[in-house]
């Protein structure tokens, strides 16, 4: 069903509010040919209303000649912004930007994030942002998975269909999302819920199993069959499978890049509005997949880029891939069993 204007606006005065957006603000909505009209307005107007002094800033989309896709994470950290010395002024003159184009993985991201500006990210069709507006119980249960990964040595992943992995961590930052760019510096994404980190560089082991019915992105697919991915020191080696395998490595040749080989952050969803069932009901390319990315227990895998993290490995190559029914421990002590939350702290 459709959100109205109404509920829209109010959602976004609800969330810009949470990210602590006052009068007088600077705020840059960043949209391009393909934006959804609604959120661009709707964000407009409701920063607007609460004062902020609003800019919107249009550039031409790019990178449909040389993706194989048109999901705006099939071919990622390459943006419209590079080369235009302009539009990056105006973002890093701004107190918060909101993305409707996707800078996500790019380094003019990161030079807009570190002059203090706080960044939103917003993509998802409406009615999913509505379902998934961030709450303050949100971010808790996020903080306090991230918490536990700050803290650990080890993360380790198992699975009744197979999966043996696990990987040392602590040498990148851990990664947050809970929907609100509520501190300066800060980037987020509405929807979202889930803490990760990326393992230490060669400190990935094991064998990773996608079992039927788990999701692979950006392709937007349920597993027909088992796939299994064989990780050693921190570089997938070998997938095999049936046709979903053949998919993946054929995606990834694509690129012609061995470091869209390499594993990038690791983690779990923790999102109790969000659901498996969602990628099967709206068309592939009316979704980016959030729920997918963010319902409560699964491992979210992925691989290729590490920038987000202050690393240099920048591929356009970018897979996200959760699973569901695993058990992930951080030195031992459970945090999910079976594809569910058990620490206490995340509930």
């Amino acid at each position: 069903m459709a959100i109205s204007d109404v509920q829209f606006f109010q959602g976004w005065k609800q969330v810009l509010g949470m990210c602590n957006l006052k009068p007088g603000e600077q705020v840059t909505i960043l949209t391009s040919d393909d934006s959804n009209p609604q959120i661009a307005s709707m964000a407009r107007l409701a920063a607007s209303d609460i004062g902020a002094v609003v800019s919107v800033l249009n550039l031409a989309p790019m990178n449909g000649e040389k993706a194989i896709s048109r999901d705006k994470s099939g071919y990622i950290g390459k943006t419209p912004l590079e080369g235009n010395s302009a539009a990056l002024a105006c973002l890093k003159a701004s107190d918060m930007v909101i993305d409707t184009i996707q800078l996500l993985f790019s380094k003019e991201q990161e030079e807009v994030l570190k002059t203090g500006a706080r960044m939103l990210l917003a993509v998802e069709p409406p009615e999913v942002m509505m379902r998934m507006i961030p709450t303050p119980e949100d971010k808790a249960r996020v903080l306090a998975a991230a918490k536990k990964i700050g803290a650990a040595k080890k993360m380790t992943v198992t699975s009744a269909a197979g999966t043996d992995f696990s990987c040392d961590i602590g040498q990148y930052p851990v990664l947050t999302q809970y929907g609100l760019a509520d501190e300066p510096g800060r980037w987020d994404h509405w929807p979202s819920c889930f803490a990760a980190t990326w393992p230490n560089e060669e400190g990935a082991e094991g064998t990773i199993v996608i079992d039927e019915g788990d999701i692979l992105l950006p392709f937007k697919m349920y597993a027909r069959e088992p796939v299994t991915v064989t990780i050693e020191k921190g570089v997938i080696r070998d997938i095999k499978g049936g046709f979903d395998a053949e998919f993946m490595r054929k995606f990834m040749e694509s690129f012609n890049d061995p470091r869209a080989y390499a594993m990038a952050h690791v983690g779990w969803g923790l999102h109790t509005r969000a659901h498996w069932t969602v990628l099967g009901l709206y068309n592939p390319e009316a979704q980016l997949g959030m729920d997918a990315r963010s319902f409560a227990g699964n491992f979210l895998w992925s691989s290729g880029p590490n920038t987000e993290a202050g690393g240099d490995r920048d591929v356009p190559c970018h897979l996200d891939i959760p699973l569901r029914n695993c058990s992930v421990s951080l030195d031992g002590e459970a945090m999910t069993r079976n594809g569910e939350v058990v620490n206490a702290d995340q509930r």
